[in-house]
């Protein structure tokens, strides 16, 4: 395994970094390592954090995890889909068959409804191409108003560049997140 590029920071952290990981982190739990090695640049993390979209969004918890985790998977940034697999994958109700399935070359349309399968198909075509097609943006649209849709966008760029800074960086895994499925 490669040494993380950046060590993450050590209590006592500034009054600003910690201002930082008390927004983000539930209580009593410490700052996640990729918090704590961004942390190295206070600006840059409040910046991540106030753009985060794990707030109650516009679309479904679980649609808004099935794109990270897919956006993720496609990335190889196997840090961040372990900590969403790890915190949210419970709430979204994803079988340990749909979980691995977000790492599959090609998914399995029978593990998906259509509207999961459209937002899988868009984490897709966005990784491989940066664009969405017509025909893919009018399958969205039956399922997705375009507020919904523009969440979605974001969602998917989003956690591209959370992915970079992970991989970059080689943020050593969280001892709770599960790894890709062999």
């Amino acid at each position: 395994m490669s040494m993380p590029r950046v060590q993450p920071l050590q209590p006592p952290y500034a009054n600003e970094v910690q201002a930082a990981f008390d927004q983000v982190m539930p209580p009593g739990m410490p700052p996640l390592k990729l918090f704590r090695s961004m942390a190295h640049n206070p600006r840059v993390l409040q910046r991540l954090i106030a753009g985060g979209l794990l707030d109650h969004g516009s679309i479904e918890l679980r649609q808004r995890e099935l794109l990270i985790l897919r956006a993720t998977a496609l990335c190889g940034a196997e840090y961040e889909w372990g900590v969403h697999v790890a915190v949210f994958a419970g709430k979204a109700g994803f079988s340990p068959q749909q979980i691995a399935d977000t790492c599959s070359t090609s998914t399995d349309p029978a593990l998906w409804s259509p509207p999961e399968q459209a937002l899988l198909a868009l984490a897709d075509e966005l990784h491989n191409t940066a664009h969405v097609g017509d025909e893919l943006w009018l399958r969205l649209e039956r399922h997705f108003s375009a507020g919904q849709l523009i969440e979605c966008l974001l969602l998917v760029g989003f956690y591209h560049a959370v992915s970079f800074v992970v991989n970059g960086l080689r943020v050593e895994h969280e001892v709770h997140a599960p790894r890709f499925p062999a």
